[in-house]
């Protein structure tokens, strides 16, 4: 038999054959066409494009390199490989790996003999899932609408937040500049469905899709490697001559769902959006939880400082698409034979700034102690709180800022985070009229109560009590330092004496209350200084006939 030179023939829709005569003069119908055979070209007629009444534009972010950037991001030459059956051929090489001759399907041992100092490590699917998620919380701030498709690829509906981020371009731009500074490389395609958004992606063409009646010319083109079907399906196709998208949607319906499966011809469909293509959004958990496995067992405080602020910096991305904080977070140190190792932070007001717990974690981490080198951590967080961002105040305005109270807030976390939060206190008011019970001892760290006992005072922002003293809308005077119990002092010619004879500047202020729990109290307190112009708070005891006067405060 001849061979011919001719290339092979184009598959097309079987054009029906017409009726046949059958007996006594009646026409049959020939049997519908269901194989795969040579016709003349045709029109082929799919379901038509459905009319949507809301137009999507998805965008496909495809991470190639996820398996070698998800488990090393050092700079020198690193590989990753695959163990299959015993035998560990690399996977992925970065640029420096590549440089020395190493390239994919080469064996471990292969790439050692060109590069001796090649760096290596398995192939992590559990940490590219993780990864995966990390970044699907990230593009949370873009949309509401992420999914993942693989751990190699997200796709985000982005039509509702062009207008937001100023327009296709600008949020492309920003989507690719960010993930370049996580240190992923990412082929971006956008088009109407996101099978086509993903396709397109997968085979590296960065192309923007916005109307889908153009979707079947660009898609013609594609390799049949970027649908991601099985191996031995696109080995049958490549057999019959059939090599790119195109040529799928040149086959006859029929006989390619039944030879390849309706679930292909659906993919095909709805990459046309000819079909709707449903999806579910990923939603990340309420409550952070991030791990760091070692390469090695660490125990150089260094390089465990390093790895645990990769995960606060993880924490704060998660909290900031979110606009929360946090009050407490705790690392766990994993060992390989000894109980993990737990450390407890927590601060006064919630945040979310890497710095701030760092500083914290940086203290407590110098009185650590370790039973055994660090294999893996974990970081977990508190359920997060609104985070309210304070307005800056321009310096010619006059108003308080709350610097002074910010610092004294950091001041008192990292002395707790020195000696420990049980041994820092501060002073608190209290809702009653007698000095002696107006005001307690009260954790520095801990969150800070009401202030009830100031009128006009409503929380505990320190700058509206300057504030008030400013204005003099403070009518009561009290002094700094109280006396845990009144000291008496001598009466002389009627008045007081201590260090000199006092001199009365201010009062009586008149106190009588308490008397309804046994310890009443009937004072007449005044503002008094003595010869060495210190001021001091005194009363005279209304319910003691002899007029005897006590001292009870110092004012500062």
């Amino acid at each position: 038999m001849p061979v011919s030179d001719k290339p092979p023939a184009i598959l097309r829709e079987v054009t029906p054959t017409p009726s046949v005569k059958g007996g006594r003069g009646q026409y049959r119908p020939a049997p519908e066409q269901q194989s795969l055979l040579l016709a003349p070209a045709e029109q082929v007629h799919p379901p038509p494009l459905r009319a949507s009444p809301v137009q999507r534009l998805w965008l496909c972010i495809y991470l190639p390199a996820l398996a070698l950037e998800a488990v090393s991001d050092v700079a020198e030459a690193f590989a990753v490989f695959e163990d299959k059956q015993g035998i560990r051929k690399i996977l992925l090489v970065n640029a420096k790996a590549a440089a020395a001759g190493i390239g994919p399907g080469l064996s471990v041992n292969a790439a050692l003999a060109l590069l001796p100092t090649l760096g290596f490590a398995e192939r992590n699917p559990q940490r590219e899932t993780q990864v995966s998620r990390e970044l699907a919380g990230w593009a949370e701030k873009f949309t509401s609408c992420v999914c993942i498709e693989a751990p190699s690829l997200l796709l985000l509906e982005i039509a509702g937040s062009l207008q937001l981020f100023g327009g296709l371009k600008a949020l492309r731009q920003r989507i690719t500049l960010s993930l370049e500074s996580q240190g992923f490389s990412a082929a971006i395609a956008i088009a109407p469905t996101p099978l086509a958004a993903s396709w397109l992606a997968r085979a590296g063409r960065k192309v923007c899709i916005r109307d889908p009646q153009n979707l079947a010319g660009k898609l013609a083109p594609l390799p049949l490697s970027c649908l991601n079907w099985p191996d031995s399906v696109c080995a049958s196709l490549s057999g019959m001559g059939v090599t790119s998208v195109g040529d799928c949607l040149r086959l006859p319906r029929a006989g390619f769902a039944k030879r390849f499966g309706a679930s292909r011809l659906l993919q095909l469909d709805r990459a046309l959006d000819r079909l709707p293509d449903p999806r579910a959004s990923y939603r990340t958990p309420e409550r952070f939880a991030a791990e760091y496995e070692l390469d090695a067992a660490q125990s150089d405080s260094t390089l465990l400082l390093n790895a645990c602020q990769e995960l606060l910096v993880r924490l704060e991305r998660f909290l900031l698409t979110r606009q929360m904080a946090v009050q407490h977070v705790q690392f766990s140190f994993f060992h390989l034979r000894a109980p993990a190792t737990h450390l407890a932070l927590g601060c006064v007001q919630a945040d979310r700034a890497v710095q701030h717990w760092y500083d914290l974690l940086a203290i407590k981490f110098e009185r650590l102690d370790l039973p055994e080198p660090v294999i893996a951590m974990q970081l977990c967080a508190d359920q997060g709180q609104p985070f309210s961002a304070k307005t800056s105040i321009l310096p010619f305005t006059g108003q308080v800022t709350q610097q002074q109270n910010t610092s004294l807030t950091q001041l008192a976390e990292r002395l707790g985070a020195y000696i420990g939060a049980e041994s820092v206190h501060g002073v608190m008011t209290v809702a009653e009229h007698r000095p002696q019970y107006a005001w307690c001892s009260r954790s520095a760290v801990a969150d800070v109560p009401r202030c009830a006992s100031v009128p006009g005072y409503q929380g505990a922002d320190y700058s509206q009590l300057i504030e008030m003293q400013r204005n003099n809308s403070l009518i009561l005077r009290r002094p700094l330092w109280m006396l845990r119990e009144p000291e008496l002092l001598t009466n002389r010619q009627n008045l007081p004496f201590y260090q000199g004879t006092l001199t009365l500047l201010d009062g009586p202020e008149r106190l009588e209350t308490g008397w309804w729990d046994d310890d009443g109290i009937a004072r007449d307190y005044f503002v008094a200084r003595n010869t060495k112009g210190v001021h001091l708070w005194v009363y005279q005891n209304r319910s003691r006939e002899d007029g005897a006067w006590y001292l009870h405060g110092i004012f500062g």
